[in-house]
């Protein structure tokens, strides 16, 4: 059975290509987003659980340049005139591995997508996405970045 927390990054994409804004959030969106940060905030989903910010300077690296850091053979799902998104699987831990184009088509993504949970693993125009925030922190001590997101469901 798929998880909840990397089927998002898989729906996000979806609804970025499906929709045509590749990257690009209406001004619905953004407000969402800001409501979610404010409750985030307060006593809500994700209280008291803070978002890393980039500790380490990172490379651009492609989807492929993730997986083989992960140590299994991905299988691209998709891609948009921003972004490539490829999965797989590994001991029982599903990833999601994006890599952009565009800074901006980057933090877009990121932020609609910490909307639905999830813990997000982001350097310099590329997006990890898995189930163990452990795991994530270990990747982040090669590959820089830094973690986003609470590994909780923030949407209604």
């Amino acid at each position: 059975m798929t998880r909840p927390s990397v089927l998002v990054p898989c729906l996000v994409a979806a609804v970025l290509a499906v929709g045509g804004c590749a990257g690009e959030l209406t001004e619905r969106d953004r407000q969402a987003a800001a409501a979610y940060n404010d409750h985030r905030g307060g006593s809500g989903h994700g209280a008291g659980t803070p978002t890393t910010a980039a500790a380490l300077p990172s490379e651009p690296l492609t989807w492929r340049q993730l997986a083989h850091t992960v140590g299994c053979q991905a299988t691209l799902q998709g891609h948009t005139s921003d972004f490539r998104q490829a999965s797989c699987v590994k001991d029982g831990d599903a990833f999601v591995f994006l890599d952009f184009d565009t800074a901006r088509g980057q933090r877009d993504w990121l932020e609609y997508a910490v909307l639905y949970g999830g813990i997000y693993l982001s350097g310099d125009r590329w997006v990890l996405s898995g189930d163990s925030r452990e795991y994530m922190e270990s990747l982040r001590e090669e590959l820089g970045g830094g973690i986003e997101g609470t590994g909780e469901h923030g949407g209604s």
